[in-house]
């Protein structure tokens, strides 16, 4: 019995397979492609789920039962597993833990995206871009400032937060201006890269932009 990851190169399902070899819990991997032309997700990810996103998971362990949206797929994760990687004890950390795991995408991702999508604008998206970059700078300042003060977001251990926290972070040093002025953000990444689940995840899922 397993957890099928239904994973999108270059996508948000990335995180689950670290997720998931961070926790030890067997899985298998159903890959898909993204359209050439437009980039969005393939039809057949309709079957798994209405919505057609990933990522979507499938526990056999649990009558086949579908999960959607990488937050909650987290939480579901992280109670399987008897609350690993799930918030420190003491309660800053757990609301820091709370903050960070609905901050990735509720408040970082949105900006990155409209950038994106902005670059693909003919004429008058370049621009566009520039006048954007001042919104993305601010959350990037406030990150590499949370992660002066420690070592991972949700304190002195890494958590389920940080694992939710690594697209978007991925997503601004690839294109958002996320460089060696803030320092303490590049060795948090270069940190989680470095690590042993993480790799073993980038093998599973296969080529990522982003790492």
């Amino acid at each position: 019995m397993t957890i099928i990851v239904h994973h999108l190169e270059n996508s948000r399902s990335q995180r689950i397979l670290w997720m998931l070899e961070e926790l030890g819990l067997p899985y298998e991997v159903k890959r898909y492609e993204r359209d050439a032309k437009t980039m969005l997700a393939p039809p057949e990810l309709r079957r798994i789920h209405p919505l057609g996103k990933s990522p979507v998971i499938v526990d056999t362990d649990d009558d086949g039962r579908v999960v959607a949206e990488t937050g909650a797929i987290i939480d579901y994760l992280v109670e399987k597993a008897d609350g690993r990687l799930g918030p420190p004890t003491h309660r800053a950390g757990v609301l820091r833990y709370r903050h960070f795991l609905h901050y990735a995408e509720g408040s970082l991702m949105p900006p990155l995206l409209v950038k994106l999508v902005l670059g693909r604008v003919p004429l008058f998206g370049k621009a566009a871009q520039k006048k954007f970059q001042p919104m993305i700078d601010v959350h990037l300042d406030y990150v590499e400032g949370e992660l002066a003060a420690r070592p991972w977001f949700a304190g002195e251990e890494m958590t389920a937060a940080d694992i939710m926290m690594s697209f978007p972070l991925e997503a601004a040093r690839s294109r958002a201006g996320l460089d060696a002025s803030r320092s303490h953000t590049l060795r948090w990444l270069e940190t989680i890269h470095a690590r042993p689940a993480y790799q073993a995840a980038l093998v599973a899922g296969g080529p990522y932009a982003y790492a």
